[in-house]
C-alpha cells in the first residue's frame, strides 16, 4: 500500500521553493505522489512562538551567513540555477496562500504552484501587491481577477486557517514540513529522510 506523503508549504519560505524543485525527482524515484497542503507560515509562527530564521539569527555572528551558504549548496547540488532570494523579502503571503486554497478547490493547485513559486523565488516579484499578483497569474494562464475575488470568500479563508491549525496540532513549527504516513519531518535537509521513509 502506498504511503501518504504531505508537503506543507507557504510561498514565503525559500526552502519551500527549493524543496518543491527537488520533490519531482523523489516522486520519480519512489513512485510516491506528494500532496501539497497550503498553510500560513505567519500563523504557524504565531501559534508556536517561532520566528523566521532572518529574525532568529539577528545578533548571532556567522549563523545567517552559514544558512545562506547551505541554501546555495543545495541549489548548486540540484542544479537550481534560477533561484534568487526575493528582493522584497519578507513578503506577506496571506493573499497568495488564500489563492493556493482557491486554486486547490478549483483543481489547479499544481499549475498555481508552477506560476507563483518562480515569481517569488526566481523573478523577485512583489507577491503581496494585488496588481502584481493579478499580472503574474494572468501571464501564467490563470485568471488573476477570479483568484483575487475568491480569496475574499469565507470558505477559502476558513480552509487556510483550518490547514494552519491542523499543521500546528500535528507538530509543525515552520516550513517546509513533510509528513510520511503521519510522521513529521522538517526542512529541506530532511528530504533524504523523507525519501527513505517512503521507500521503507
Amino acid at each position: 500500500m502506498s504511503k501518504k506523503v504531505e508537503f506543507l508549504f507557504d510561498f514565503g519560505s525559500p526552502n519551500a521553493y527549493l524543496s518543491w524543485k527537488v520533490v519531482p525527482e523523489i516522486e520519480k524515484r519512489t513512485g510516491a505522489t506528494f500532496t501539497y497542503v497550503p498553510v500560513l507560515l505567519g500563523g504557524i509562527f504565531k501559534a508556536t512562538g517561532n520566528v523566521s530564521p532572518v529574525i532568529a539569527n539577528q545578533g548571532i555572528k556567522n549563523k545567517g551567513e552559514y544558512q545562506f551558504l547551505e541554501s546555495e549548496r543545495f541549489a548548486k547540488k540540484h542544479g537550481l540555477t534560477k533561484f534568487r532570494f526575493n528582493s522584497h523579502f519578507p513578503v506577506n503571503t496571506l493573499q497568495i496562500m488564500r489563492g493556493a486554497i482557491a486554486a486547490e478547490m478549483d483543481g489547479m493547485l499544481p499549475k498555481y504552484l508552477d506560476v507563483v513559486m518562480p515569481a517569488m523565488w526566481e523573478a523577485s516579484q512583489k507577491m503581496d501587491d494585488p496588481d502584481v499578483i493579478k499580472s503574474v497569474l494572468d501571464q501564467g494562464g490563470i485568471d488573476g481577477a477570479r483568484i483575487l475575488a475568491r480569496i475574499q470568500e469565507a470558505d477559502v479563508k476558513a480552509k487556510l486557517v483550518a490547514n494552519t491549525e491542523d499543521a500546528v496540532n500535528r507538530g509543525a513549527f515552520g516550513i517546509p514540513t513533510f509528513f510520511v504516513d503521519g510522521d513529521i519531518y522538517f526542512g529541506k535537509d530532511r528530504l533524504r529522510d523523507v525519501e527513505e521513509a517512503i521507500a521503507a
